[in-house]
Order: C-alpha cells, then structure tokens, then sequence
C-alpha cells in the first residue's frame, strides 16, 4: 500500500497518521487486479499518474496520439483476456481514445479507458474549466459501461466495477472517469487500503442448459451438409483443445473468420476458407461459434447464403439477445463458448454420424481447384509487384515462422492477406475486425510485441499505415521487434486517380514513389526499399532474424487493387452524369 506523509500544518495526532490519497489508490487497486502495462499519452491532469505507476513496476507504454494507446489497449485484452488499460488526459485526449474505445465494445474487447477530467461543480455550470467537457455522458452510448469516481475512498471499487464490466458476460469496452481533484485527495492509508476491492471471477462460466444442447445435438445429427464457421469470439475464448476436438471428433469442416484463423491450422484436412462461397451457399446446418451473422456474414441470407430457408443455424453465443438478430436461429446456445463447446463435445459420440463423403468431396474439390489457381498469382518474381506477388512472399514467411504474429489493415492489402496467408495457431492474426476501422495498424502492433513478446509482422496499406505511422517513433523508443510492410501504391486503393479539373490530386492519390521506410531510418530504426518479390522476402526475414524496429518500404503497382476491395458492393456509386452548363 502507498502512502503519503501529512503535511506540517495538521494537528499533532493527524500528523502520526499515515495517508494515501488518488494517485496511490489507483495505481494500488489496479496491481491488486493484476494489470502490468498501461498504455497511453502524458498530460494534464495524469502526468504524475503515470510517473508513479511506472515506479510502482506497472509498465507504462506512452504513445503519440490516444486512439492508438487506445487500440493497443484493447488488443491487449484480446490477447490476455484481461482488461487493457488506456490512460489518457481531459477533453481532446479522452475524445481522441473514444474511437478506441467503441470499436472494443463493437469487437467485444475487453479494455478500460481512464480519463482525468475536469472539476464537476465547474463542468455542471459550465463555467468554462481548463478541457472542460461532461466526459461521462459523452462516453456512456459508445462503451458497455461508464463510471465516475469523485472520492478516494471509492477509487477501489470503481476500478473494480470497471475490471467486472469489462470482462463479464460479452466483453467490452468500460469508461472510468478521474476528476483532476480526485487524484490528490488523501485518506488514511488504514482507510485506503481497507477499501480496495479484489475481483473475484469476473467472467464465471455460464453453462447452457441441457434442453439447448440437446436440441442443438439433434440439429447437427441431422444434418447432410454441416458447416462450422469459428469467429473471434472463439479465439478470444481459448477453448482451443476443445474446439479443436470438436471440429475433429465431429469431422465437420470449418471456416474461420479472419481473427479466428489459426484455433486450427488453414492447413488443415477440415479447413474448408479456401472453398468459402461454395460452403456458406450449399451446407444445410451451420453451427456458429463465437461468430454473429453481421455484415461479414452477410447477415445470414441473401446470395451468398443459396436458396432462402436452405439453412439452419446453430449459434454460441454469451449474449442471449444476440439471437435471431438477422434470421431465425434453429438451435440457440446461450452460454460461454468453453462451456458450450465442452458440453457439445461430450454430446458427440456414435449416434452422430460424420458428414457424408460427397459432401466432404465436393468441398475438397473446390478448396483444390481454388488454391491451385491461387497458386499460379503468388510466384512471380515481378516488378513492380501486385498484390498477389508481394504476399506470396509473406505467406511464406509465416508458414516458416508460425509463432510470429501477424497484424493487417489496409482495403486489398488486408482482403487479399486474408484469403493468401495461412496462419497456424490461435490469436496471431489481429486486423480491423468488426468495424472494419483504419489506423489499428501500429497500436495493435506494439501491444502484441508488449504482451506476448513474440516477433510481430505488421502489413499495412499505405493509406492505413498513414492514420497512425507516426508510433514508429514509439517502436523505435521501445525498441520493439515489429517489421512494418508498408504496400506502397501510391493512393487509395489504387495510385491512379485524377482531378478531372486539372487543379488538385485525385482524391485518392497520395505523393508518387513516397519513402517511407526514411521515416524508420529517421528514429533510428532500419528502413528498407523493396520493388521486387525476392527483396522483399529476404528484408523480412532480415528483420525478423535480428528482432530490430524495421520498415520496408514494398513498391506496388499503382495500377494494383480494385476499388474498395472486397466489399466494393457496400460502396455507392452514382449513376447520374453532371449536366453540362446550358
């Protein structure tokens, strides 16, 4: 327990007591829950929050901008499946982290953005404080929960409403308010320290009931075309054996969603990403684990699902009114995925047949005839590359380095890494996830360099690594083992777009043949220039041999890419021609 000495001016049998006060009670309750690293931007008024923090032996990682301190932070309770922990100053800076923060809660990461704020008395007359702004009800609509702590003695179970919120049910984003005054108000240390909340089980198993996994055992028993798609839900989970179990004790094939690849190896007999279109569209039974019938999914109907009514689901998931929440679910499992996945798995035995040869031929088929097509798009030694060119060579790298991890963002860059890189285990694949938001590029990367302390690959987009390269200077500080890919094709989707004015660039282009592996160079990291297949490879594997803060700089065609990527369709277009003046 810290505590503070009592100043001069008290009375003699105060000055003999002991006292703590904000800062220490904080920095106090947040070891007590065993957090390590905060991550974050000095200022007003936490400077000194973060000072004390560090000596305290919590690792305090300082970033350049908030939203990126925020995004490391809640990759770190991907990761850790405790809550990352984002500090930030009053008003700009908690807005800056609130981009973060709501794309936690959409992604269902757990992490706690902790804000100094101004004085209430002041902020509810709106008197005009120093970054005056009601923070907590700004706050309230993006995140799962949002507290306020505005006495010392209740710092500890504030920070322990936060932990709880964060972590339990469907995990989430939380909001935990500071007040500037707060943090130097003093209490007895007895006091302090007697206030301090341990939380206990913040994420109990919830066990579905037996009706439901009956009625979900029964659906799959009969089912001709079985499908099993995995989503993040159940990477984060780290129910792998069982899952793994499941998928082969059953000998349902499965598809990964991008966070999910890995929990088993795309390489695997069961792997059925290649063939994506052909199972989603034919299988009759699709069981859901930890995945939602959003966007991603095309909500569950439509083209990409075949004729309407041809499918039945069954879906886990913790939260029950996920459920029906874009078509009828035939089989809900309410519950915690290793829970629900522990309790299929017992219920699998004789009477559930595999699924029928045919079926598991026809998706062989189609996985082979699609990945020796891919096959002819990776192996060309070309310059300048393509896309496809380019991550042939880092497919490789990763089949040769599975522990790595691999962070993508980008519109082509991540929707063809995707489909091109094979990963091999659980929780190496981080990208944009649900929202699919720019500029997680770097913040994910020093937090999975940070928390794992495994060599990172981060392969950005040129326009996505602009929203937050800048943190290369904080990999430098850190010196950090994160090799940055930037692919390099001048623009937006593709480096080829014009004003038609003559006036300005198009709106999608950036400067022509940009360097930016000078950027590496400049904070003393290594920057590498590539423009072929071969460069590239051998600067990655340069990079992840020596464990340096590296930058390689991959000259694309700019012609390369298509617009918006794969998800053109969700981009409208307008179909009317200016008039021409009269």
């Amino acid at each position: 327990m810290n505590v503070a000495v009592r100043p001069e001016s008290t009375t003699d049998a105060e000055s003999h007591k002991e006292l703590t006060d904000g800062f220490n009670l904080v920095i106090d309750a947040l070891k007590l829950n065993g957090i390590e690293t905060i991550y974050g931007v000095p200022g007003i008024p936490i400077t000194d929050l973060g000072r004390m923090a560090q000596a305290e032996g919590i690792r305090v990682i300082s970033f350049r901008h908030e939203q990126h301190a925020g995004n490391a932070a809640a990759i770190a309770g991907f990761l850790t499946k405790k809550p990352g922990i984002c500090l930030t100053v009053s008003a700009p800076g908690f807005l800056n982290g609130l981009t973060a923060l709501a794309n936690a809660t959409t992604n269902c990461f757990p992490m706690i953005l902790i804000s100094g704020s101004s004085e209430r008395e002041i902020v509810d007359l709106q008197q005009g404080d120093y970054e005056e702004m009601d923070q907590l009800a700004i706050a309230k609509p993006l995140c799962k929960a949002a507290f306020r702590v505005l006495h010392a003695a209740d710092i500890g179970i504030g920070v322990a409403r936060a932990i709880r919120a964060a972590l339990s049910g469907r995990p989430g984003g939380v909001y935990l308010d500071l007040p500037a005054k707060l943090l130097g108000q003093t209490i007895p240390a007895d006091v302090g320290e007697r206030s301090l909340v341990k939380v206990i089980d913040p994420a109990p198993a919830q066990i579905p009931a037996p009706d439901a996994v009956k009625r979900a055992l029964e659906t799959l028993k009969s089912a001709k075309r079985p499908l099993i798609v995995l989503g993040k839900g159940a990477a984060y989970a780290q129910a792998d054996d069982d899952i793994r179990q499941l998928v082969e004790k059953s000998g349902i094939p499965f598809v990964p969603m991008s966070m999910a690849k890995g929990l088993l190896p795309d390489t695997h007999p069961l792997a059925a990403g290649a063939a994506r279109s052909t199972v989603l569209k034919d299988s009759d039974v699709v069981l859901l684990i930890g995945a939602r019938l959003n966007w991603l999914l095309s909500h569950g109907k439509g083209k990409a699902w075949g004729a309407p009514g041809s499918k039945r689901f069954i879906q886990i998931d913790i939260e029950p009114r996920e459920m029906d929440s874009n078509v009828e679910i035939a089989a809900p499992l309410v519950g915690d995925i290793g829970s629900c996945v522990k309790a299929l798995l017992t219920g699998i035995n004789a009477d559930c047949p595999p699924p029928p040869a045919e079926w598991i031929n026809a998706i062989n088929e189609k996985k082979n005839a699609n990945i020796a097509k891919m096959a002819a798009k990776l192996g060309k030694n070309s310059s300048p590359m393509d896309f496809h060119t380019a991550l042939g060579q880092l497919r490789t790298i990763i089949e040769q380095r599975p522990d790595a991890i691999l962070v993508n963002e980008g519109a082509n860059t991540l929707d063809l890494a995707r489909g091109i890189i094979n990963m091999y285990q659980p929780r190496k694949r981080l990208d944009v996830g649900t929202w699919g938001v720019m500029g997680i590029g770097m913040g994910f990367a020093v937090a999975a360099a940070i928390e794992t302390g495994k060599p990172v690959l981060a392969v950005e987009g040129d326009s996505a690594f602009g929203f937050s390269g800048m943190e290369v200077e904080t990999i430098c500080r850190y010196n950090l083992p994160v090799c940055i890919v930037v692919f390099n094709n001048n623009g937006i989707y593709r480096g080829t777009d014009v004003d038609p004015t003559g006036r300005d660039p198009g709106t999608t282009v950036f400067v022509a043949d940009s360097r930016y592996d000078k950027m590496m160079d400049a904070f003393g990291g290594v920057g590498v220039h590539v423009t072929t297949p071969d460069e590239l490879g051998r600067a990655v594997n340069e990079a992840m041999d020596s464990g340096r803060p590296t930058l390689i700089n991959a000259v694309i065609d700019p012609a390369a890419g298509s617009e918006s990527g794969n998800i053109g369709s969700l981009n409208p277009q307008s179909v009317v021609k200016k008039k021409k003046p009269a």
